[in-house]
């Protein structure tokens, strides 16, 4: 099993519940997803990120093809515009 972690930190902090909304609506769109939750900070802290990302897929080509599916990638350019940073982590268990 591989947990895909990303962190983001918004332009705005308005633009949070877009990037949720898309990022929850992959689930339905990308077929190796396994399970993925997105979460909005409330603590607002300097070292908090402003959305984080979790999801599972079985092994890492399930993860492969998550990451170039089409409706993965056509979600990068909104993405891009709206955050400042982004942190990655994947991992298997």
């Amino acid at each position: 099993m591989i947990k895909h972690i990303v962190m983001w930190t918004l332009e705005n902090k308005a633009d949070a519940t877009l990037v949720k909304t898309t990022l929850e609506g992959l689930k339905d769109k990308v077929p190796s997803i396994i399970d993925i939750e997105v979460g909005i900070d409330f603590s607002n802290t300097d070292a908090s990120a402003d959305v984080i990302l979790y999801s599972t897929f079985a092994n890492r080509n399930d993860l492969d093809a998550y990451v170039k599916h089409p409706e993965h990638q056509a979600v990068i350019p909104m993405m891009q515009r709206v955050t400042t940073s982004r942190k990655v982590v994947d991992y298997e268990v």
